[in-house]
């Protein structure tokens, strides 16, 4: 609905008053007007909420679930989040390279959603007001619809190009996709990097995200295109102790060392 109601209100003007929008009548027509503030995005109070997922939770998360699993080809016996989670680090094995698991997850991703609806929201919406009503509507949606997913989160301002601030951003308290996985390549291989890809290329929305890994909370800031990947901090974060992936690798080169150790005697 918010959709509809934007196409036929491209007009977009930015101030720095609050609250950040509001429907207005101009000449009998509806005219939806987005103030945008110029102080820069505020500090965030980190207070620890519990998401209790409901019946719309479960069917999101089963939908995204069999989504993944016509991805990979394999499905864990375990229920829910679990099992979801199980089916995430097959993902992660699958794919030769971090490329190919970026793919495939962006192909998950772009399977959620009628592929008109996308098409129709880069060429319609994505151009409106230099971006900035898409990346309102965007964070929005994301806020109201993913927590099934993350946990608490709540859409927050951040800074854009142009200098000004707008809720453009969303705020996750305690990522609970990462906490579950305890893996810093699943985080960035299977969410951080194609979530970007699928917001800018196929939603026409630049995104960049800010994984923190000492807390497992994330910044997402819709509107800003993310660094090269060579000054991406999260895509050169060590490995997390806890990382399950991890410690696997680490027991299969120590089981190698004490074979080629053994056949030298």
């Amino acid at each position: 609905m918010q959709a509809l109601a934007a196409l036929g209100s491209p007009f977009l003007t930015c101030s720095s008053r609050w609250p950040l929008h509001k429907w207005e009548a101009v000449n009998g027509y509806p005219r939806f007007r987005v103030f945008c503030t110029p102080l820069r995005s505020q500090s965030i109070e980190k207070e620890k909420r519990e998401y209790k997922p409901g019946y719309v939770d479960d069917l999101l998360l089963n939908f995204f679930r069999n989504k993944m699993v016509e991805e990979v080809g394999w499905d864990s016996e375990k229920p829910g989040y679990d099992g979801l989670i199980e089916v995430v680090n097959r993902l992660m094995r699958k794919g030769r390279n971090n490329l190919e698991t970026e793919q495939a997850a962006v192909r998950i991703l772009k399977s959620l959603f009628p592929p008109l609806l996308l098409v129709l929201f880069k060429v319609l919406i994505a151009p409106l007001g230099g971006g900035k009503l898409a990346s309102m509507m965007v964070a929005r949606a994301t806020a109201l619809s993913c927590q099934w997913l993350m946990g608490p989160c709540s859409v927050n301002s951040v800074e854009l190009p142009d200098g000004s601030s707008c809720a453009t951003g969303v705020f996750v308290e305690r990522c609970r996709y990462l906490e579950e996985s305890k893996c810093v390549g699943i985080c960035v291989n299977t969410c951080k990097l194609p979530t970007q890809t699928f917001f800018k290329e196929h939603m026409g929305v630049p995104l960049y995200m800010e994984p923190n890994f000492s807390d497992y909370s994330c910044q997402f800031n819709f509107g800003v295109l993310p660094p090269s990947h060579s000054n991406d901090k999260a895509i050169h974060e060590p490995c997390l102790e806890i990382c399950p992936n991890a410690v696997r690798r680490k027991q299969h080169v120590d089981k190698q060392t004490v074979y080629e150790k053994a056949s030298k005697l």
